[in-house]
C-alpha cells in the first residue's frame, strides 16, 4: 500500500505540469487518414474504428473550440454519405453491431448542422437495431454470423448511439431495452469472485469457446471490459435521471470501476491485456495501451460526473501518466501510440478459442486507430482534471421561463429552443455548457420564475434575451416579485448574468426595470451591425476591457445594444464612449451585463469566425470570473 501511495504522489506531482499529447496524437491521426478511413491497405469501409477516432476528435473540438477537428470529422463521415442518407459499404443485413458505432457521430453532425442527411443515415442504423437478432431474453446478438452470442464489445458499438437516438427522438420506451442490455451482459458475464466480465457469452452453450455450464468465454479480455465500461459511462449522459433502472446501471458501473482499480498494476500503473492474474506470474501477458486508455477515461469521467468516489481519480492519474510514459513515442518528429493489440475475438475462421494463449497470439501494433481514438478520449478527460476544482459544487442555472420560445422539432414534438444548454446548433449554448463542466460547475435550467425558493441552491443565474410577442405570443414578463427575488439572490452572494439583444429581438421595458436595480439601463439601439461576413465590424478589443478577460484578446459580438450605467455599476468594456459591457456589485454578489447573448455556439465553436477572434477563450475567461465571484 505504501509503495502504491508513493507512486501515486509521484505521478500526481508530474500530472499537474505534464502534457496530455492529445493535439499531437490528433496530428498523427490526421496525417495517417487524410481523406478517408482506409485500413490495412484496403479500400475505405464504414467501420467502428473510425467512430472511435472521431469521438476523440469531437472531444478535442469541445475542449478547444478549434474547428479543424470538427471539419476533419465531417469530411470523413461525408465520404460515406449520400444526400438521402445512404451509407457507402454499410449492409444492414449483416446485422453487425460494430456498424452502429459511427451513428454517434451522425447524431452529433445532425445536431450541429441540422442537415437531414445525417439524421436519415442515423435512422438506417436505428432500423438495424429494430431487426437485430436477439437472445431469448432480448440481448442483441453481436453479429448475425455469431448466433446467440453477446459480446461486451457490442455494448459500446450499439448502446451509446441507441441512448442518444432515443433521447433525441423522444423514444422513451427504448431506455428499458438499453438498460437491459447492460444488465443481461453483467449477469451472464460477471465473475462473482473478482467483478471482472468475461469477453463473451453464448446462450446456446454450443460454441467451443463457451463454458458448458455458464456459456461464458474463458478469459476477461481487457479491451472488452474497456468497451463495456466506456459504453456504460457514455450511456448515462442520455439516460433519464428519473428512470428506475438508472440506479441499477450506476451500481454496475461502481462494480466495474472497483474491478478496474483492483486490476491496475501497482508497479507500472497500467493494465494487462488479459485481466484476473494480478499477483500471478503469467508468461507473455503484457500491458496493453487501448484498454489502459479506456479504463482511464471511464474512471476520470465517472469521478467528474459524480458516479463514483472522488478519490478514485488517483487511478486515472496514475494510469494516464503511465500510458504516456510507456506507449507514447516520438518517431521522425511524429507522435506514435504503441502497444495496442490489433484485434481479439471469439469463434469464426480461423477459430479463436478464447484461451489465454489465443489472446497472446494476436499482433500488437503501433498507431492502431482504436488505440489512438481511446487515447484521445482519455486525454480529453484528463485535460479537465486540473480545472474542475474552480466550480466544484456550484450550480449554474439557465432561465427557461422568460426566454421560452417554442417550435416543433423534426419528430413532431413541441420543444423549447434558443440559447439553451443542450442545443448544439448555431443558436445553442452547448459550448458554454461544456466549458462550465470543464470548470467543474453543474448546469441546469429553471422552467419556473425566479423565487427565493427556486434560487436557493443556485450559484450563477443566466437570464438571456427575455421574450416579447414577436418571439412568443404569450411571453412571461419580468415582474416586480421576480426583480425583488433576483436582487435578494445577488445581495446574498449569487452571480447574475444578464444578456440582452439588439432592439429587434428583446423585451426592453421590463428587462430594464430589473437592470435598473443594479444601476444599468439597456438602450434600444443596435451596434456592430455586421454586414455579411465583414467580421472586422464586430471586433471587440478585449485588451481594453476591465479585469475579466485575462487571456482573450480579440472578441467578436454582432448586433448588440449599448448600456447606460450609474452607481454601483461600472463599465467593463466601452467603444466610442458607449458602454457595451458592465458589472455591478450588490451586497455579497455580482452582476455581469452585455447587450447580446454573445456566446451562443455560432460564435464560439470556431466554425464561422476567422481564427483571429478569441471568443472561445473569452467565454472561458468570463466563466472563470463568474465562478470566482460566487459568495453564496
Amino acid at each position: 500500500m505504501k509503495k502504491g501511495l508513493a507512486i501515486f504522489f509521484i505521478f500526481v506531482s508530474l500530472q499537474s505540469n505534464a502534457q496530455t499529447y492529445g493535439h499531437e496524437i490528433a496530428t498523427t491521426v490526421m496525417n495517417l487518414w487524410k481523406d478517408s478511413f482506409a485500413l490495412n491497405d484496403k479500400p475505405a469501409k464504414w467501420t467502428y474504428d473510425m467512430g472511435v477516432v472521431l469521438k476523440g476528435m469531437e472531444g478535442l473540438w469541445l475542449n478547444t473550440g478549434d474547428a479543424k477537428y470538427f471539419h476533419y470529422i465531417q469530411q470523413h463521415i461525408d465520404f460515406y454519405l449520400a444526400e438521402d442518407g445512404t451509407i457507402k459499404t454499410y449492409k444492414q443485413d449483416e446485422f453487425n453491431l460494430d456498424n452502429i458505432n459511427n451513428g454517434r457521430i451522425l447524431l452529433m453532425l445532425y445536431k450541429v448542422t441540422q442537415k437531414e442527411k445525417y439524421l436519415r443515415a442515423a435512422k438506417h442504423l436505428r432500423n438495424q437495431l429494430i431487426f437485430q437478432p436477439r437472445t431469448k431474453e432480448g440481448g442483441f446478438w453481436h453479429k448475425k454470423i455469431y448466433p446467440f452470442q453477446m459480446w461486451l464489445d457490442g455494448l459500446y458499438m450499439a448502446e451509446p448511439f441507441y441512448a442518444e437516438y432515443a433521447s433525441l427522438t423522444h423514444e422513451d420506451s427504448a431506455f428499458d431495452d438499453i438498460a437491459n442490455q447492460f444488465i443481461w451482459a453483467d449477469s451472464h458475464c460477471r465473475n462473482p469472485a473478482n467483478g471482472l466480465l468475461y469477453h463473451g457469452w453464448d446462450e446456446s452453450k454450443m460454441e467451443k469457446w463457451s463454458h458448458p455450464k455458464t456459456g461464458c468465454s474463458a478469459e476477461a479480455w481487457a479491451r472488452a471490459m474497456g468497451w463495456y465500461a466506456t459504453a456504460l459511462v457514455d450511456v448515462l449522459d442520455f439516460f433519464p435521471k428519473d428512470h428506475p433502472k438508472r440506479k441499477v446501471l450506476l451500481a454496475i458501473l461502481r462494480r466495474i470501476t472497483n474491478a478496474i482499480q483492483q486490476n491496475q498494476d501497482i508497479k507500472s500503473g497500467l493494465w494487462y491485456d488479459v485481466l484476473g492474474y494480478k499477483g500471478i506470474h503469467k508468461e507473455k501477458n503484457y500491458f496493453e495501451a487501448s484498454a489502459s486508455c479506456q479504463f482511464v477515461y471511464t474512471m476520470a469521467k465517472s469521478v467528474r460526473k459524480g458516479y463514483i468516489a472522488a478519490d478514485k481519480i488517483k487511478v486515472a492519474k496514475i494510469g494516464f501518466e503511465a500510458i504516456k510514459k510507456a506507449f507514447v513515442k516520438i518517431n521522425n518528429n511524429e507522435y506514435t501510440l504503441t502497444g495496442t493489440v490489433k484485434v481479439s475475438g471469439l469463434g469464426n475462421k480461423p477459430y479463436r478459442n478464447g484461451t489465454f494463449d489465443y489472446y497472446m497470439s494476436e499482433p500488437v501494433i503501433d498507431n492502431d486507430p482504436k488505440g489512438l481514438g481511446v487515447y484521445l478520449m482519455a486525454s480529453n478527460e484528463m485535460e479537465l482534471v486540473p480545472t474542475l476544482s474552480l466550480g466544484k459544487g456550484k450550480q449554474v442555472v439557465m432561465d427557461n421561463y422568460f426566454n421560452r420560445e417554442t417550435k416543433k422539432d423534426a419528430f413532431g414534438k413541441t420543444i423549447v429552443f434558443h440559447y439553451k444548454w443542450w442545443e448544439r446548433d448555431n443558436g445553442g449554448f452547448s459550448f458554454v455548457n461544456h466549458i462550465m463542466e470543464k470548470y467543474g460547475a453543474n448546469t441546469s435550467t429553471l422552467d419556473a420564475p425566479p423565487t427565493k425558493e427556486n434560487l436557493k441552491n443556485t450559484a450563477v443565474y443566466f437570464l438571456i434575451d427575455p421574450d416579447w410577442p414577436k418571439e412568443n405570443p404569450s411571453p412571461n414578463y419580468i415582474l416586480q416579485e421576480h426583480i425583488d427575488a433576483l436582487f435578494d439572490f445577488v445581495n446574498k452572494g449569487g452571480v447574475l448574468v444578464m444578456m440582452a439583444n439588439d432592439s429587434n429581438n428583446v423585451e426592453f421595458e421590463n428587462y430594464n426595470k430589473l437592470a435598473d436595480r443594479f444601476g444599468i439601463k439597456w438602450n434600444i439601439n443596435v451596434r456592430h451591425d455586421v454586414k455579411t461576413d465583414q467580421f472586422e465590424q464586430g471586433k471587440v478589443d478585449l485588451t481594453q476591457a476591465v479585469s475579466i478577460f485575462k487571456n482573450a484578446k480579440n472578441g467578436y459580438i454582432k448586433q448588440l445594444c449599448t448600456q447606460e450605467i450609474k452607481k454601483p455599476a461600472k463599465w467593463v468594456y466601452a467603444e466610442n464612449n458607449e458602454i457595451l459591457m458592465s458589472s455591478s456589485k450588490i451586497g455579497k454578489g455580482t452582476v455581469f451585463a452585455v447587450g447580446d447573448p454573445w456566446f451562443y455556439n455560432e460564435y464560439i465553436d470556431g466554425r464561422k469566425l476567422p481564427k483571429e477572434f478569441d471568443n472561445y477563450r473569452a467565454a472561458e475567461d468570463l466563466i472563470k470570473w463568474l465562478l470566482t465571484h460566487v459568495r453564496k
